[in-house]
């Protein structure tokens, strides 16, 4: 089956621009041209993945799309495995399977960074910003984030909230520090729909209702949230 040239318009590396042409004779060519004839397991998958994009506007990385396949999946425990993604995605369920699904590739926060980085323009260098706190001076990103996550303490992480005109509670630290345990398990910050419902899953709805969450974090639980806690800022549709 033929695709509308329109429908197919690619970038460099292969992937459509325009992620709103995808549909699923577009997958399976594209699968076809990697030897792969789609299954009702691959398409399992592929929904999963689209879904999860619509949800947040992010590409799930591979922690992430194994604990939603673990939840959503019927059998999903037993699915959630490197051994059968690899199974079903021989180039990589992130490369291949995303291409396939239409979706952007999932990046981690420090690829991000690296990514930054490397595209700057040589030259003049980037004027960066930075505080100066109990005489030490903490470089920040263009969106006032912690340059070098590791440089971050509670001492640091008061500061900050009260050049936010808040006073951190237990409420505040709860937050906080499920914000850091989410980070350095997957790898991303969690902008504020993945933060709410993961929460809500593991702490209980009222701890992530988005009323409680902006109480505490009027300026966006994600946003202003992942910057006191010392984390990048946020992907996809944060606040």
């Amino acid at each position: 089956m033929s695709i509308p040239h329109q429908a197919m318009k690619l970038s460099v590396n292969g992937r459509l621009e325009d992620l709103s042409a995808w549909n699923s004779a577009f997958a399976e060519q594209l699968a076809a041209a990697d030897g792969l004839t789609l299954t009702p397991a691959h398409w399992e998958i592929i929904h999963l993945m689209r879904g999860y994009y619509e949800r947040y506007n992010i590409s799930p990385i591979k922690k992430l799309l194994k604990k939603e396949m673990a939840s959503k999946l019927p059998e999903g425990a037993s699915k959630a495995t490197d051994a059968y993604l690899d199974a079903l995605f021989p180039y990589g369920v992130l490369i291949q399977g995303t291409k396939i699904a239409g979706l952007p590739i999932p990046m981690l926060d420090a690829e991000i960074e690296q990514m930054h980085a490397v595209t700057m323009k040589p030259g003049a260098p980037e004027e960066v910003p930075e505080i100066e706190f109990e005489g030490r001076t903490y470089p920040l990103t263009a969106s006032g984030n912690l340059a070098n996550p590791s440089d971050w303490n509670e001492h640091l992480a008061e500061f900050l909230a009260e050049k936010d005109g808040i006073r951190l509670t237990p409420e505040h630290w709860e937050v906080i520090r499920y914000l850091r345990t989410f980070y350095f398990n997957y790898g991303i910050a969690p902008m504020v729909r993945l933060l709410m419902e993961h929460m809500s899953r593991e702490l209980g709805d009222q701890k992530g209702s988005r009323e409680s969450l902006y109480r505490l974090f009027p300026r966006g639980p994600s946003r202003q949230g992942s910057r006191i806690a010392g984390l990048p800022e946020p992907q996809g549709c944060i606040d």
